[in-house]
């Protein structure tokens, strides 16, 4: 059993703070902007604080219209995410988050908030998308995600010299349901360079922008480890994350992509 299969690594937000699908949404998190299961674009989304999310945001030229077209046609399932992934994995368009740059300054966007407004689990930065996977704190997923784009996409601009929009209006997302589901999505997360031919081994740390190459030894990050970005104690999370008092923990299923 490697560090990422051993289940007392895995945070305990899973079991411990996760909201039911079917559960009310509270007037206290909708005053802080939380909206429960909402239509955006053609997306449905799920946004309730205390969840654990999965979420998968994409530029904007990375996918041909005829494939967004036909996922947002399907039904969600196992064969609608391996269609998305694999597009995603060819690397189409320009791929400017393949230069280390960009790259960079994406994932300094994901970190800069750690432990304030969501507490990262992983994350990997693809050169033609973004995997993250974080604990939602008492920012509304929809702002978190945007803050990210919006960010990184102005630096980018600056960067490269452009105007116009980086990013894929829309993101996917997907609450983690139990210990086994996110044990599986860091695994898919970190290893999604490996997958797409990225790196020269199967190590997924060669890759340079993903979490994979901060674990230690036994396969913490250093938010794991008692401190978060800047040198805030982690312990300090949860006395600001509120989500029991938010909504009620509880069982959770699957949402849609």
């Amino acid at each position: 059993m490697g560090p990422k299969d051993d289940p007392s690594s895995t945070p305990r937000a899973v079991t411990a703070s996760l909201a039911a699908f079917n559960t009310p949404l509270s007037s206290e998190a909708a005053a802080l902007g939380f909206r429960g299961w909402h239509p955006r674009g053609h997306l449905p989304h799920f946004d309730m604080p205390g969840t654990v999310q999965a979420v998968t945001f994409r530029l904007a030229d990375s996918m041909p219209v005829h494939v967004v077209a036909r996922l947002a046609a399907m039904e969600d399932s196992p064969a609608k995410r391996k269609l998305r992934e694999d597009w995603l994995d060819r690397g189409r368009g320009a791929c400017c988050l393949r230069r280390p740059q960009i790259a960079r300054l994406v994932e300094d966007a994901l970190l800069h908030f750690d432990g304030e407004r969501h507490r990262l689990g992983a994350w990997c930065v693809m050169p033609d998308h973004v995997h993250v996977l974080f604990e939602v704190g008492t920012t509304a997923l929809g702002e978190i995600v945007k803050s990210w784009k919006g960010y990184s996409a102005r630096e980018a601009n600056r960067v490269l010299g452009r105007r116009g929009a980086s990013w894929e209006e829309e993101y996917w997302d997907r609450c983690m349901r139990d210990e086994r589901h996110h044990r599986e999505t860091v695994r898919y997360l970190e290893n999604n360079p490996v997958k797409a031919r990225l790196t020269k081994t199967p190590d997924p740390r060669e890759w340079p922008w993903s979490s994979a190459r901060r674990r230690d030894a036994f396969g913490r990050l250093p938010s794991e480890r008692g401190t978060v970005a800047g040198g805030q104690e982690a312990a300090d999370w949860k006395v600001r994350t509120p989500s029991s008092r938010l909504n009620s923990p509880a069982s959770c299923s699957s949402p849609t992509s």
